[in-house]
């Protein structure tokens, strides 16, 4: 037997109790009219008396009946808020894999529609949480053992003036790699938990990738790199910020594993269906077992870890470029490496 203090069962008498109140209003109207007839004499209070015992009857009849007639009906008319009830109640407990399905159309199919998107981004925030916790630790302990221990080494006071600086430099590096580290960690999870695109625009997309080569002049000029830009003027519709960040982790990446004076170059195409950006460079060959999971999070194609960077970039790429219904791929041979992404036009 279902609890009084149940939400449904409080939902379902009140329902019923609504009914029976509509029915008593309107034996009451019915006794207020009889009462006006027979004060204004349009019937006789002998034609009313015979009457009466049949009014009753029928009247108490009508009230039981639509009772009855309310319990059914309640239980169906009723069951869409009862299962949107029972929705809320996972929901608030924690459950954020629940979803609700009416078969009905209109309001209630819309209102279940609601409601599962309201589930899935509460089902997304809370992977957000629980994914950030879970990178950022796997990341973080590194740079924070390394600090901590040169810290310690500098409490001695044993070290020599060079020595400090040094590793005060060290520190200030680390730092800036937590920071960094932070702030990829929270663009992954968002983009890889993000549904819908957002903020789209019409831009021009061979202006946007020549900026972000000059953003990156410091670092190919400084391993003198000879820069080639081969492409016309293209537009493509998406979210410039978004795609910003994907030429910048890729030239980023491009420019890390280039050999000194090598080459680096950004070619885009088009068909009748897709734009084609390509980002060219020259240095060590990727293997067939790296090129399978460059794209994976913290993955690093680079064992020992000479090259600066933690595994997201590319991470990053890979769920922007998916977001825009795209793709984007790695082919790497005789010591050429070319990242494709190719986006909807």
């Amino acid at each position: 037997m279902k609890s009084k203090n149940n939400p449904k069962t409080k939902l379902r008498i009140v329902f019923i109790l609504g009914v029976a109140l509509v029915l008593l209003l309107a034996e009451t109207v019915m006794a207020v009219i009889e009462f006006v007839l027979t004060k204004t004499e349009l019937v006789t209070s002998q034609q009313l008396n015979s009457q009466i015992g049949t009014i009753f009857i029928f009247g108490g009849a009508s009230i039981i009946l639509g009772l009855v007639i309310a319990v059914f009906i309640g239980r169906w008319l009723l069951k869409p808020v009862e299962t949107l009830m029972d929705g809320l109640t996972k929901l608030s407990e924690g459950n954020y894999e629940t979803r609700i399905g009416p078969k009905e159309s209109g309001t209630l199919r819309a209102v279940a529609e609601n409601f599962n998107h309201l589930a899935k981004e509460l089902q997304n925030t809370e992977i957000l949480r629980s994914d950030f916790v879970n990178s950022f630790s796997h990341e973080f302990k590194t740079p924070i053992s390394s600090i901590n221990g040169l810290i310690t080494l500098m409490k001695t006071g044993k070290l020599s003036q060079k020595k400090q600086r040094e590793y005060l430099d060290i520190i200030a590096e680390e730092t800036l790699r937590l920071s960094e580290l932070t702030t990829n960690i929270l663009n992954l999870t968002k983009y890889e938990n993000q549904g819908i695109l957002t903020d789209k625009t019409r831009f021009n997309l061979s202006e946007q990738i020549r900026m972000c080569v000059l953003l990156l002049e410091k670092k190919w000029s400084a391993k003198n790199l000879n820069l080639s830009l081969d492409f016309d003027e293209y537009e493509v519709l998406g979210n410039e910020d978004m795609l910003r960040q994907v030429w910048i982790n890729l030239l980023d990446n491009a420019i890390k594993f280039s050999s000194d004076n090598g080459n680096l170059s950004v070619r885009i195409s088009k068909d009748e269906y897709s734009i084609f950006v390509e980002v060219e460079n020259d240095g060590p060959t990727i293997s067939q077992e790296d090129q399978s999971r460059i794209f994976q999070r913290f993955y690093r194609a680079d064992s020992t870890h000479e090259k600066k960077g933690n595994g997201i970039g590319l991470s990053i790429v890979a769920s922007i470029v998916k977001l825009h219904y795209g793709k984007v791929t790695v082919k790497s041979e005789d010591g050429i490496t070319v990242f494709t992404v190719v986006l909807p036009v």
